[in-house]
């Protein structure tokens, strides 16, 4: 007994468990002697094999651990909602260079839209500030943590000293982190889907600014679950009318039949950082947030 080594036998919460934890079990592996069969692939515990984890037959455990990783860091940060923005990532900003321009044409075009990047930080400082007052629980910035739109989301939340999210995705350009993001709260994914399912779990507001496919894509997916019933009807704010009435011909879409006229109610057309915050502030005194109203789904 005077050899045994004494550790905590309560887990995090007080309950008693006096099994051996599974870190002790990879800290002990990792000092058995190197023989034939410890190299072994084989030998290797399942949850430290990368190898393993990797294969095809392990995709819906990555699935799962994708989902569970992310929700544990931020209900153990205690962030109860989010303010999620999206936006493209080649938006540069003022004075900076636009360093995704193919052509002169898209360079103006580029250039001149960085006056979304100065609204997407202003908008993030506003919501920031809302969210020091809940103890930056509520009401905390989210973004894909990428470059443009992204980066001023979580540089806006900087100026106000608070904390923002920044769920990255594995590409082959555009995705390192931005360094306006709280490394605690820098998340890295493989999956689309679970990444944005993680920005619309906690979403108490959506905002959208000019982008590209990932933008489109972004946007459809959350007017399409709110014209079904399946999200919570938040305020989903579209900035520059101009450009995403040129994108997408709402009106058309209406008129074909293919959406009710009333869908396009679903989005509310802002232009200014101080306009979309209030949308949402008039928007949270006519609801209850207990309580939130839901599309019947009724196609």
């Amino acid at each position: 007994m005077g050899r045994m080594k004494k550790r905590s036998l309560r887990r995090r919460g007080g309950v008693w468990d006096p099994l051996a934890d599974s870190q002790q079990s990879r800290q002990r592996a990792s000092t058995v002697p190197l023989t034939a069969q410890s190299a072994s692939p084989t030998y290797r515990l399942a949850y430290v094999d990368d190898d393993f984890l990797c294969r095809e037959e392990l995709r819906p455990v990555r699935l799962q651990l994708e989902l569970l990783k992310t929700e544990m860091m931020l209900a153990e940060r205690g962030i109860n909602s989010t303010i999620v923005m999206f936006g493209g990532a080649r938006i540069p900003e003022p004075g900076g260079p636009a360093w995704a321009a193919k052509n002169e044409t898209q360079r103006k075009n580029l250039e001149a839209a960085s006056v979304y990047y100065t609204e997407a930080r202003k908008f993030a400082r506003l919501c920031s500030e809302q969210s020091a007052k809940l103890g930056h629980k509520e009401y905390v910035v989210v973004t894909g943590g990428g470059p443009g739109v992204m980066e001023a989301g979580n540089r806006g939340a900087a100026d106000a000293g608070a904390p923002s999210i920044g769920f990255n995705i594995v590409l082959p350009h555009e995705q390192a982190p931005n360094s306006y993001v709280t490394p605690e709260l820098s998340f890295n994914f493989h999956y689309f889907a679970i990444r944005k399912m993680h920005f619309l779990l906690r979403a108490r507001a959506v905002a959208v600014f000019p982008g590209g496919f990932g933008t489109l894509d972004e946007l459809f997916e959350t007017v399409t679950l709110m014209q079904t019933g399946r999200l919570a009807l938040v305020p989903l704010l579209l900035f520059g009318e101009k450009f995403w009435r040129s994108i997408i011909n709402f009106e058309a879409l209406a008129d074909f039949g293919t959406i009710a006229p009333n869908d396009i109610d679903l989005v509310h057309f802002v232009e200014t950082a101080e306009e979309a915050w209030d949308v949402i502030v008039r928007f949270y005194e006519t609801v209850d947030p207990k309580s939130m109203p839901m599309a019947s789904g009724r196609r």
